[in-house]
């Protein structure tokens, strides 16, 4: 299992959390996604690696940006 980490912006809300867990819930291998609204963080857990370009892909489709870390 695969965890990764990443800061999204954007997020103001409860429903901005749910959209960003969606998108990135859809990508093949993903069995978790946590997001604290405070922070911005969200980690990802996978059966296998995935690609930040997929979960950025993912946080843009949702309305949002990863930040450059």
């Amino acid at each position: 299992m695969a965890t990764s980490t990443y800061t999204v912006t954007g997020m103001t809300c409860g429903h901005c959390v749910s959209a960003v867990q969606k998108e990135i819930g859809k990508i093949d291998g993903v069995t978790g996604v946590d997001v604290d609204l405070a922070t911005g963080r969200v980690q990802v857990s996978a059966t296998g690696a995935i690609s930040d370009a997929e979960v950025a892909a993912a946080v843009d489709e949702a309305g949002y940006e990863v930040a450059n870390s």
